[in-house]
């Protein structure tokens, strides 16, 4: 709880001092990354890596998976 009202201290302290912005440059950066937030991901990675997403999705939804014990086994001496 006591996060909660963290943020929300940050939020009001937030929208307080952009009422009193004038600097149009900063009000544009601010815009800018608000826009960033929007942005969706999967348009953003290469041809490659959505191929390689969807290749992983179809052997995942054909039953072609490795349990994950057998993962750690492979890779536990890099863990």
């Amino acid at each position: 709880m006591n996060l909660d009202i963290n943020i929300e201290t940050k939020k009001l302290a937030l929208i307080q001092w952009l009422t009193s912005l004038n600097d149009v440059s900063m009000i544009d950066k601010i815009m800018e990354l608000k826009q960033e937030e929007k942005k969706d991901w999967w348009n953003e990675i290469s041809d490659e890596e959505k191929e390689s997403i969807e290749k992983g999705l179809s052997d995942a939804e054909s039953g072609k998976l490795t349990p994950h014990s057998e993962i750690i086994k492979k890779y536990e001496k890099w863990l």
